[in-house]
């Protein structure tokens, strides 16, 4: 499985919104500044974190964005969930996987199914704010 840019500056966005959750509105252009990533695409990843409810928008003079929730009840999964689409690790899990012709016969199937909960339990687990009270990684 391989998050995409999308998905991967979704999360940067959106930590840097938790970083500052108890300011007011911020501008698409200091999460630019501050994250590296270009207004243009942050723009590009606006609409899905509105659609799924997960930010605040604000026009105007004043405007910008904010988390609809405390860091503390934003998982990484939501995040990547509504950045990727789907996080199934094959395309036959996309829907109702007993759909297939071949899942009666499927010896796969099981491990792409735990694959799947394993990763959901894991980024299920992790929240902005568990992200803002880690250490970042220095090696490398």
């Amino acid at each position: 499985m391989k998050i995409s840019t999308k998905g991967r500056y979704s999360l940067r966005m959106m930590i840097d919104l938790a970083q500052h959750y108890d300011e007011n509105f911020i501008s698409l252009k200091e999460i630019s500044e501050r994250q590296g990533i270009s207004k243009k695409y942050l723009e590009q990843i606006i609409p899905f974190l509105n659609r799924s409810h997960l930010l605040i928008t604000n026009r105007g003079h004043m405007g910008g964005y904010k988390l609809a929730k405390k860091p503390s009840e934003i998982t990484v999964w939501e995040i990547l969930l509504c950045a990727e689409g789907s996080m199934c690790p094959v395309s036959c899990m996309e829907h109702d996987p007993s759909t297939c012709e071949r899942y009666e016969n499927c010896l796969t199937i099981s491990i792409w199914e735990e694959f799947y909960q394993l990763t959901k339990d894991y980024f299920s687990g992790i929240t902005l704010e568990d992200l803002l009270n880690k250490e970042p990684c220095n090696s490398l």
